[in-house]
């Protein structure tokens, strides 16, 4: 899952990029206004974490846009405002939730959890493709119920194929999605770790069939052929 986080106070942004990271969702964040809403309008994300306050362009005004581009991304918006009336101004333009500074880092999990569980979110507590199951809870992987370890970034590729099963991905959507904006990341990177991904989850169970194929001229899908 890809978060972006619109927060002009670098601290805030800095230490809830790395408590996101550290619970498996790949992060991108903006410094102000309008890079938050330049990112948030071309880049594929999954929550959006928007200050109300933000230089350039603020919270408010990045939602509605978005909202009226068609743009259906879950937006959680932060805010040293705790009135009621800002509260329902926020949720009457578009945020599906509000969170008043301070908040702890446990209870913004809980929320972003909580968002990401809705029904229009390929996410549940437990993703399956024929005898693969990955737990985003838990973060089990397992296949035949054999318990399988993978990497952070090797999980959030699998997580990636896994929600997309059946699909041809592209090298250019699978980096889009498992490393962050500011990632300097190759083709060849992405081949590494599909590699890596295989020697896991494919070469082990040699009972089975293959679940990773390369498409090629294309990128990789996630099939039974």
């Amino acid at each position: 899952m890809k978060i972006l986080i619109v927060e002009d106070e670098h601290r805030i942004a800095t230490t809830l990029k790395k408590g996101l990271e550290l619970e498996h969702y790949t992060v991108d964040t903006a410094f102000d206004g309008q890079e938050g809403y330049d990112l948030a309008s071309s880049e594929d994300y999954d929550l959006i974490i928007l200050d109300l306050m933000l230089p350039f362009k603020d919270g408010l005004s990045i939602c509605a846009d978005l909202r009226k581009e068609g743009n259906h991304t879950p937006v959680l918006m932060l805010t040293a405002k705790s009135q009621v009336e800002d509260k329902i101004l926020g949720l009457d333009t578009g945020a599906d939730d509000y969170l008043a500074k301070p908040f702890s880092f446990d209870e913004l999990l809980a929320r972003v959890k909580a968002l990401l569980r809705r029904p229009h979110h390929l996410n549940s507590e437990t993703l399956t493709f024929e005898d693969l199951s990955l737990n985003t809870t838990t973060f089990q992987v397992a296949r035949k119920d054999k318990d399988i370890s993978l990497t952070n970034k090797e999980y959030l590729l699998l997580k990636y194929f896994i929600s997309h099963p059946n699909q041809i991905l592209t090298k250019d959507q699978i980096i889009s999605h498992v490393w962050d904006y500011s990632s300097d990341i190759l083709p060849n990177t992405v081949e590494a770790f599909v590699k890596k991904l295989r020697q896991k989850i494919d070469k082990p169970f040699k009972s089975s069939p293959p679940l990773i194929h390369t498409i090629r001229g294309f990128g990789y899908k996630l099939s039974l052929s």
